[in-house]
């Protein structure tokens, strides 16, 4: 795994155990609703987490993928990365 992937499944972890009161285990291949028994109140609260600790956002349309914790950690891997190379301020 790469390390910002690494670093974005510890968050997942952070906010399921703190947040969300999860007291199992977080694996890659967890399911966000079958295994890690998120409703749509926790996946906000975990997206929102994510959004707020990597300066990213992610919409309607980045969910419709997302399955398993790999998922998401994929998908903020990816807004991470367009994120970093859309610039902040426009030059005139």
């Amino acid at each position: 795994m790469a390390e910002l992937e690494l670093e974005v499944l510890a968050e997942i972890r952070r906010i399921a155990a703190d947040e969300l009161e999860w007291k199992g285990v977080v694996e890659p291949q967890h399911d966000l609703v079958r295994d890690l028994q998120l409703d749509s109140l926790g996946l906000t609260v975990l997206a929102v987490g994510l959004e707020n600790r990597f300066r990213i956002r992610l919409s309607e349309e980045d969910a419709q993928g997302v399955r398993t914790v790999a998922d998401l950690a994929k998908l903020v891997e990816r807004r991470v990365a367009t994120t970093a190379r859309t610039p902040t301020e426009v030059r005139s």
